[in-house]
C-alpha cells in the first residue's frame, strides 16, 4: 500500500527563525570542524534517503521536541 504524500507547507505559523539563527545553523553543518564531521554526512542521508515530506516531519518534530525541553 502506498503512503499518500502530506502538504508539509502552508498552514499557519508556529515557529519563527531569524537569519542569525539560520547563519549558526549553516555554520554548524558547514564549517565548525566537530560539528560538521557529524551533521554533514547526516544531513547528505538524509536528504539522500528520505522523502521531502520525510526531511520535513523529522525537521518539524526535531525543533517542537527541543522547545519542549526548555519548558520541562
Amino acid at each position: 500500500m502506498a503512503i499518500k504524500s502530506l502538504e508539509m507547507a502552508g498552514g499557519e505559523s508556529v515557529y519563527c527563525f531569524n537569519e542569525g539563527q539560520l547563519k549558526v545553523a549553516y555554520d554548524l553543518v558547514k564549517n565548525n570542524p566537530e560539528s560538521a564531521a557529524r551533521l554533514k554526512p547526516m544531513l547528505e542521508k538524509l536528504e539522500k534517503e528520505y522523502s521531502r515530506n520525510e526531511q520535513a516531519a523529522l525537521a518539524f518534530v526535531i525543533i517542537d521536541k527541543l522547545l519542549r525541553q526548555d519548558t520541562e
